[in-house]
């Protein structure tokens, strides 16, 4: 077992993240494993419609940050762990090798299989396997569409046997994010799939790091208090024997690592106090952070019990065609000009389309000073199950420039759309762990098994906890932005939007439990429609919202300006409350 921690540095938290990350880690402060993850859950849609056209279903974006630092990595003894093998990890081992000894680098290459179901749904159905979705209990069979893929999101192990089989690179395709640093902590501590206490400080340590500059200062309510914001640094993990860990950056980078930042990461695409992991139950109510210092945050303890008896499966499916432009109204009568334009469309598409979507985006100034503050944009989206229908939306719109709303105008710069694109819908399903053959193959086509814990949760242990609502008196202050006190996250989790609001001053954390009740936060946010559930964190200062379906199907498919609901924690924090005393 080593007997330092170890040093996890990332590169990379989506797809399109900046490029020059890794050549950032590289020029930074010494690390022992890069990782680097590609692949959010509207990312692998979009590389389902790729493979489908004879794409590689791998991230050629994470091979090209790669290629030029292969020396310098075989060099250090860096390990490489990457998601972006999407759905064909060994592929991009196989091209990762090849570009190696292009470079007269010897590496050796693994990749980790398992994850890959789509040719088995039949054969899981007959069997017995409903694939039920993961928030409303429905069976696969009754979608009414046809998978083109489905991968399982696998744990850290496979990651972890590869190493210690002696891989320099890993590539995975669709392990959770968190396994890119929990598989590396792993191998680097010799941790067996029963030690769970230490697997959840990994897991939230990984939690935290996944999502790149967001621990540093990136995506932060807080941002004008972050030095260094026009390109914050890298986060780097520091995972111990007994999992706890120190969440730092490079020395010299930009932004900042302080318990505010953390604390926002961990609030993000949650769904409660018990995080599911394939490796771990995690216990986020119990994780405690400490400033260490200037850029090191401490968490510990953390409690892990046993992973869920089911894996997810992200599943997905062409369900049709949309198409979308994006018009302006300038005041006065925005609204007026929004109906008009709402019904003219309707009557010139009406039996083409299946949805047709209007949505104006803010309010127009009184007395505008400029006429952009008098302008509204005007985004417009239309969807069909064929393409066909929907090539009459270019022509419908651009009928109504002489015979709509007065002002109707379009950005002249921006290109107009006129053939509609692919809509890929996301279909969380559950399946029995054990029907999983997680493993990883090394460069000589040797196969090792990845290890499983030695026991499963039962439901009681997998329930989210039931908090009571506060009992405490209504806020009574002058009103205030909710903001002036507090900060937010938000993110998404399937067809839910989850909200983490958290107050930086502790005098403050009573004040916020009383002003987001569930009652007070479903009048804050009517757009949630009532179906909020709510958790407290405590040792945190901080409020938890899941707000039930406010993404529908899910981020590829829902017909919502803010997709995936990013925006939603800024839009309650401009909200004005009562203010504390």
């Amino acid at each position: 077992m080593a007997s330092r921690p170890v040093r996890i540095a990332n590169i990379s938290g989506y797809l399109g993240d900046r490029y020059t990350a890794l050549d950032e880690v590289m020029a930074g402060d010494p690390v022992d494993v890069v990782m680097g993850d590609y692949l959010a859950e509207i990312t692998l849609a979009a590389l389902a419609a790729a493979a489908g056209r004879g794409k590689p279903g791998w991230v050629g974006y994470a091979l090209d940050q790669l290629t030029p630092h292969l020396g310098e990595i075989a060099r250090r003894g860096i390990r490489v762990v990457t998601n972006a093998g999407g759905f064909d990890p060994a592929g991009m081992a196989e091209e990762l090798r090849r570009r190696a000894a292009e470079a007269g680098v010897t590496l050796r290459v693994a990749h980790v299989a398992g994850d890959g179901v789509a040719d088995r749904l039949g054969a899981l159905h007959a069997d017995g396997h409903g694939l039920e979705h993961l928030d409303t209990g429905a069976p696969l069979k009754d979608w009414g569409f046809t998978p083109i893929a489905a991968n399982a999101y696998l744990g850290g192990f496979g990651i972890a046997a590869a190493l210690a089989a002696g891989a320099d690179v890993v590539v995975a395709g669709r392990v959770t994010d968190a396994s890119l640093t929990a598989g590396p902590a792993a191998w680097w501590h010799g941790w067996g799939p029963d030690e769970f206490d230490a697997l959840a400080g990994a897991v939230t340590a990984g939690h935290v790091i996944e999502c790149g500059a967001h621990a540093t200062g990136g995506n932060f309510s807080g941002f004008r208090s972050v030095p260094g914001m026009v390109r914050p640094g890298f986060p780097v993990a520091e995972v111990a024997a007994d999992g706890s860990s120190v969440i730092t950056k490079h020395r010299g980078d930009g932004g900042a690592v302080t318990v505010d930042t953390v604390t926002a990461q961990l609030l993000y695409e949650i769904q409660g106090p018990r995080y599911l992991n394939p490796d771990v139950t995690v216990h986020l109510d119990s994780v405690r952070l400490a400033q260490q210092g200037p850029d090191r945050v401490a968490i510990a303890p953390v409690t892990g019990s046993p992973p869920p008896p089911t894996a997810k499966v992200a599943v997905f499916a062409p369900i049709g065609y949309e198409i979308s432009t994006m018009l302006f109204a300038t005041a006065p009568d925005v609204e007026g000009k929004v109906e008009l334009l709402r019904a003219q469309l309707r009557a010139a598409l009406e039996g083409h389309v299946d949805e047709l979507d209007v949505t104006p985006l803010g309010v127009a100034a009184t007395d505008p000073p400029t006429q952009w503050a008098a302008t509204v944009p005007i985004r417009v989206i239309a969807t069909a199950r064929e393409a066909a229908p929907l090539r009459r939306f270019a022509p419908a719109v651009g009928s109504l420039y002489l015979q709509g709303f007065p002002g109707f105008h379009h950005d002249g710069h921006a290109p107009r759309a006129s053939e509609p694109w692919p809509r890929i819908e996301y279909w969380p399903a559950l399946l029995d762990a054990t029907e999983l053959d997680h493993h990883a193959v090394l460069d000589d086509g040797t196969r090792v098994e990845a290890p499983r814990a030695s026991r499963v949760a039962t439901p009681d242990e997998l329930a989210q906890p039931v908090h009571p609502e506060p009992d405490l008196p209504a806020p009574a202050g002058d009103p205030v932005e909710l903001g002036a006190f507090a900060f937010a996250r938000a993110g998404d989790k399937g067809g839910n939007a989850n909200v983490g609001v958290w107050a930086p001053d502790p005098a403050h954390w009573d004040w916020l439990r009383a002003t987001l009740s569930t009652e007070r936060a479903a009048r804050l946010l009517p757009e949630a429609g009532g179906r909020i559930v709510r958790h407290e964190f405590p040792h945190l200062r901080a409020v938890h919202l899941v707000l039930t379906g406010l993404l529908g199907s899910g981020g590829s498919a829902n017909l919502r300006v803010d997709q995936i609901g990013k925006s939603v924690g800024e839009y309650l924090r401009a909200k004005h409350v009562e203010g504390p005393a």
